[in-house]
């Protein structure tokens, strides 16, 4: 699972690394960047930093900051309750145990 997620991982920066200069300097931001600030947008149903967010980065880029950014939060989540990352993610979807 982890090498397939390497896998990923290297082909979006190989992607982001390829990107004109100009392109760079327009944007001025980074997925991870880009990411936090869509998702946190998102939560305080603020439409208009939504969409400043999804324009610095390629939409697959974005969704790869997004996903990332869950995986490291359910992560943080999982120690701070001394749970599994799994018993977790399903609370936080209202799931019930598996």
């Amino acid at each position: 699972m982890w090498g397939r997620m390497r896998k990923s991982f290297a082909g979006f920066v190989k992607t982001v690394r390829t990107e004109s200069d100009s392109d760079r300097d327009r944007r001025g931001h980074n997925l991870f960047e880009a990411a936090a600030v869509y998702v946190s947008a998102c939560a305080e149903d603020d439409q208009e930093q939504i969409d400043e967010a999804a324009g610095w980065v390629s939409p697959e880029a974005l969704s790869f900051g997004v996903s990332e950014l869950a995986c490291r939060a359910v992560i943080a989540l999982a120690r701070e309750r001394d749970e599994s990352p799994q018993a977790v993610a399903r609370a936080l979807l209202g799931l019930p145990a598996a």
